[in-house]
């Protein structure tokens, strides 16, 4: 059963904060799959990992480009391992409020906007379902330099 961490956005925006979790977790070993409502918004978040910094770079490709299980970061409307490897943890990251029945994934990171009434009542619904069905759970909000800190 995988952990959930909950990252409440409350200084910067989704295309501000996105980037830094996903070097985090890159440079933690894991395999990341990040799903997003359409394959406009994949694309979108496609073009925002080549040009966010000049100076990193974020091996990524999406579930609609050729060979989508070698890509280290999978931007994709599906939120399945299609890029596992053995004896490497996966991760995935939600950013459209999806909430996932089963997966392949170690540790899930539900990202969601702090400024947006709808939002926040969902993720609060998704905690307690989550909860409720035995999943270890933590939450991290942003401080006023959009770092994050563990409630």
């Amino acid at each position: 059963m995988p952990s959930i961490s909950f990252y409440h956005l409350t200084t910067t925006p989704l295309e501000r904060a996105l980037p830094k979790l996903l070097e985090r977790a890159y440079s933690g070993g894991y395999r990341i799959v990040l799903t997003a409502e359409s394959d406009v918004r994949v694309e979108q978040i496609n073009q925002l990992l080549w040009t966010y910094d000049p100076a990193s770079f974020l091996p990524h490709g999406s579930n609609n480009e050729p060979n989508p299980e070698m890509q280290p970061i999978l931007l994709s409307t599906y939120a399945e391992p299609l890029n596992s490897q053995e004896g490497v943890e996966n991760l995935l990251v939600i950013t459209d409020g999806r909430k996932i029945v089963q997966s392949g994934f170690a540790r899930i990171l539900d990202i969601f906007d702090g400024n947006d009434p709808e939002a926040i009542a969902a993720a609060r619904q998704r905690w307690g379902e989550y909860k409720n069905a035995g999943h270890e759970i933590s939450y991290f909000s942003q401080n006023d330099q959009g770092g994050w800190q563990k409630k």
